[in-house]
């Protein structure tokens, strides 16, 4: 637009998860994934119904379908599961939302397929609720070094934005030490709570792709 200029992005996300985030975005976009998924293949359990907290669980069954049916905690998510061929709901939010909706309407067994890492506790607490729920660590996030590009960026002095979707990501992200003026757009605020120091902290209105899509373009444009 004429009279603006854009802040640089900073992505950070895993290559895959990254790229389609670039593909949503304007400007000049770094893609400096700091992680990688390795998936794991342990026995699964049969159960009812499923519980996804990450796309990143569902690509790592490579095709098994240990319940029919799924629950996940957000809309990308759940087309992720329906392509893998479950029957699958959204719960359109965080880890609280998701179980909520669980409790809502009481699937039976299930099945929590999750990364090493996680937060919410949400087999403890559907278990706590006498629900019936098994867990099964299916993926690892393993910590990559930041780009030379990305670095360069963060050494400057102009202003970055960088977007950040868990607080596993807001840690990693922390330990890199950064000179520039950092404005971070956050998807909650468990995520904005585990992020470094910044000169901007903003956080999604709704923890979906597209809220974070608007907040970046609100935090990227300056007048000139």
């Amino acid at each position: 637009m004429p009279g603006q200029s854009h802040i640089p992005i900073l992505l950070t996300r895993p290559a895959a998860q990254t790229a389609r985030f670039a593909a949503r975005l304007v400007g000049r976009i770094v893609q400096s994934p700091l992680a990688e998924v390795r998936f794991l293949h342990p026995d699964l359990p049969l159960a009812d119904c499923a519980i996804f907290t990450s796309e990143n669980a569902v690509h790592a069954l490579g095709g098994r379908l240990p319940a029919p049916r799924a629950w996940c905690v957000g809309d990308r998510t759940a087309e992720v599961a329906r392509q893998a061929g479950f029957q699958a709901w959204s719960a359109s939010g965080d880890a609280d939302a998701l179980v909520a909706a669980i409790l809502n309407a009481p699937p039976g067994r299930c099945l929590h397929l999750r990364g090493r890492e996680t937060r919410g506790d949400v087999a403890a607490r559907l278990i706590g609720a006498g629900i019936p729920c098994a867990e099964a660590v299916v993926y690892d996030i393993v910590p990559l070094p930041p780009t030379p590009e990305a670095l360069a960026l963060l050494e400057g002095a102009a202003p970055v934005i960088v977007p950040l979707f868990s607080p596993a990501s807001a840690r990693r992200f922390a330990r890199i030490a950064a000179r520039a003026p950092l404005r971070l757009a956050c998807l909650s605020p468990a995520v904005a709570a585990a992020a470094p120091p910044a000169v901007e902290v903003r956080i999604a209105a709704e923890p979906t792709a597209a809220a974070m899509i608007d907040l970046i373009a609100a935090m990227q444009s300056l007048e000139t």
